[in-house]
């Protein structure tokens, strides 16, 4: 039987073997503290590539060391990031998924602690780290602090064109590694989520004020990847549609971007929303931002990765079945069972051809 969740998916030419993907999740378990990949990594994103997603978006990978969230995030700003990297692609591949990749700068809300207590993983942890700690200077758009960090400096246009170069570069590197697609991080509060967000960009130059200008930084950071990777390779990108706070980023203007990044030559919008304001409540659930994707991929006629507390397969299902987006994300349930790829078909009735042979008594 076939079902629309487990049918193949193209992008230029790479064919992705079904639509339920692993969006990327911080681990904060980099090997060393300098942003190199390593045994966590080969067996956490192995697992779920036998376990049957259909791609794995490694987790936010910083382009700068200045550009990690904590300093256990993996980095991709060094040649010799490229040998570590490359063992834990060739896992995933191992195993029949695709290898994606996100590309990210941690802009204000860099130079943290990994979310837990080292001496109690159960309790949360936040704010900025101290030289002391190990902590560096922060950079944002503008001097704005997000609550509980302190306040980061305001960037120059040597410093934009810098870090512009640095994604073109850390691009190249993961091609170099092998991933299948890159993916940009403009989302979640994060450096150019700060750029399009009037709530934490507040420059008057070309990088401010109005839409055009705050999304120049993220469209140019596009065009200097698309002129380091192959012309066949795949480029994702990751949006917070909405601030969800008045006077923030709206999704009428993220259908706008859309359009230019659509006309950029990016490929997937995968479509996520806040992380830019502290203290937000917003009524969550079950598919909750899965109507924002659709709005983006009808009016503007590009194909959307969606997310939100999608956990059931005939939930996942529904919403590629009926066109609602184009790829279904799913994080948490993955990180529950490393497996829900494959329960998920046999839950769906799909016959697939990558049923591990020592699992196939687990699902008769």
């Amino acid at each position: 039987m076939s079902t629309a969740l487990f049918q193949p998916f193209r992008l230029r030419s790479t064919e992705f073997r079904n639509r339920l993907w692993v969006p990327p999740m911080c681990q904060y378990s980099a090997d060393t503290l300098d942003g190199r990949a390593g045994q966590w990594h080969r067996v956490h994103y192995g697992a779920m590539s036998r376990g049957g997603a259909g791609a794995i978006i490694i987790e936010a990978t910083a382009v700068t060391p200045e550009g990690r969230i904590s300093p256990y995030d993996l980095g991709l700003w060094d040649d010799n990031h490229v040998d570590s990297l490359t063992t834990v692609v060739e896992t995933i591949h191992a195993h029949g998924a695709k290898v994606g990749i996100q590309l990210a700068h941690a802009g204000r809300k860099g130079s943290t602690y990994r979310p837990w207590s080292e001496s109690d993983p159960g309790t949360a942890v936040r704010g900025s780290l101290s030289p002391r700690e190990g902590g560096w200077d922060t950079i944002a758009p503008s001097a704005i602090e997000y609550p509980g960090f302190r306040t980061p400096q305001a960037a120059s246009i040597s410093d934009i064109e810098r870090l512009i170069d640095a994604f073109g570069q850390a691009a190249q590197r993961a091609e170099a590694a092998g991933v299948d697609c890159v993916e940009i991080h403009a989302a979640h509060g994060y450096l150019i989520h700060e750029f399009l967000s009037p709530l934490s960009n507040t420059r008057n130059d070309r990088y401010g004020g109005t839409l055009e200008n705050r999304a120049r930084f993220l469209r140019e950071i596009v065009e200097a990847v698309r002129g380091q990777v192959s012309d066949t390779m795949p480029l994702v990108v990751r949006i917070s549609a909405t601030d969800w706070a008045e006077g923030g980023i709206t999704i009428d203007e993220s259908i706008e971007v859309a359009r230019w990044l659509k006309d950029d030559g990016v490929d997937l919008l995968s479509v996520s929303a806040g992380g830019n304001v502290s203290g937000i409540s917003v009524a969550s659930g079950p598919g909750y931002l899965v109507p924002i994707a659709t709005a983006i991929r009808e009016v503007v006629g590009i194909p959307t990765a969606t997310v939100g507390f999608i956990t059931r397969p005939e939930q996942a299902e529904q919403i590629v079945l009926t066109g609602l987006a184009d790829v279904v994300l799913v994080g948490r349930e993955f990180l529950r069972d490393p497996h829900f790829g494959l329960r998920a078909a046999q839950e769906l009735g799909a016959q697939i051809p990558y049923l591990p042979a020592p699992y196939q008594r687990a699902y008769r």
